[in-house]
């Protein structure tokens, strides 16, 4: 079958690629195969994924002489997604498909975790799990925004040593009455996505927490809401219903965010290839690196570059997708 036959939308592929049960993807076309390749991965996934996608990656596939295999067409969350099996994994690949461009999400992966099994999954909360830096919105209602905000972004960007930088922005906080922090709590806007997220992977045994730079008062109120199996944050110190401008306890930098997912995969006795971080910033990368997937969201260039996997186009529910891709194994052309 050929590539350039292949209908637009991959929902009427089905009709050409029913009489063979595997395909090995070329540059050209898709040519039978006797079975599947399955030591590394890709996944497409977006509701603009159409045949351009898969001759996109086809051309790169060949460029890094990799062999890959297509599975048929699933979805997770509303989003159409295509896995392929693919015979090794590349590094360069996973450098070529980031320097492109794409409407929709492309990853090349060593391990995929899947919701087939339990698993566990640790996330930052800052511009993950919700839309905004509650340092930052507590900041603009203490009449210091600007200066909280610049050093915020020079932190998440890697600029700064976050524990240092995290102490500086709480210091410019002296003063500022507690309950700015419930003005803050009750106007948190969560990730898309977030709820759905969490839902399914709590239905599908897995243990869900938060790792966070930013603070018990608002992680404490997604657990609550969301049934969180555990948060670790930093505690602000308050004395006489005022913010003191010190954090108490151990910070929870990268070291710590790091520690905390290997800890609770101990605890829950789930192997690493199980494991997935998410977040957005610098001091998310560390947490990233000892799971066995880490996906960046929306994130800053540098983590975008380190990141086992990045969501450019989607929300929370991208997590899903590509958590859910390994299903495609079992579904058939028709």
């Amino acid at each position: 079958m050929l590539l350039s036959q292949l209908p637009r939308s991959p929902h009427d592929w089905a009709k050409a690629l029913c009489s063979v049960p595997c395909w090995q993807l070329t540059p050209e076309a898709l040519l039978p195969a006797a079975s599947a390749h399955d030591d590394a991965w890709l996944v497409l996934f977006g509701k603009a994924l159409d045949a351009r996608d898969l001759a996109q990656v086809a051309r790169l596939l060949a460029d890094h002489e990799v062999e890959a295999s297509l599975y048929p067409l699933g979805e997770q969350a509303g989003v159409p997604l295509l896995l392929l099996g693919a015979n090794r994994f590349s590094p360069e690949l996973v450098q070529a498909i980031k320097g492109q461009e794409w409407d929709i999400d492309v990853c090349h992966l060593a391990i995929l975790p899947t919701l087939g099994e339990p698993g566990l999954l640790v996330m930052d909360m800052d511009s993950t799990a919700i839309r905004i830096e509650c340092i930052d919105e507590i900041a603009r209602l203490a009449g210091v925004g600007d200066q909280v905000a610049a050093v915020t972004a020079a932190a998440m960007q890697g600029k700064l040593e976050f524990a240092d930088s995290l102490r500086s922005r709480v210091a410019l906080l002296e003063g500022a009455p507690v309950t700015i922090l419930d003005e803050v709590a009750a106007a948190m806007p969560w990730m898309p996505g977030l709820q759905l997220m969490v839902d399914t992977l709590k239905q599908s045994g897995w243990t869900v927490a938060i790792a966070s730079g930013g603070f018990t008062r608002f992680a404490g109120e997604l657990q609550q809401a969301l049934g969180l199996d555990a948060i670790f944050a930093n505690e602000l110190a308050v004395e006489g219903g005022l913010l003191t401008g010190k954090v108490s306890g151990r910070i929870v930098d990268a070291a710590v965010k790091a520690e905390v997912l290997q800890q609770l995969a101990r605890q829950h006795e789930i192997p690493v290839a199980q494991t997935v971080a998410v977040g957005d910033g610098a001091n998310d990368l560390k947490m990233m690196g000892v799971a066995g997937l880490g996906i960046a969201i929306h994130a800053k260039p540098l983590v975008r570059a380190q990141a086992a996997a990045t969501l450019n186009h989607h929300d929370l529910e991208g997590v899903l997708c590509l958590l859910g891709a390994l299903a495609c194994r079992d579904r058939r052309w028709c």
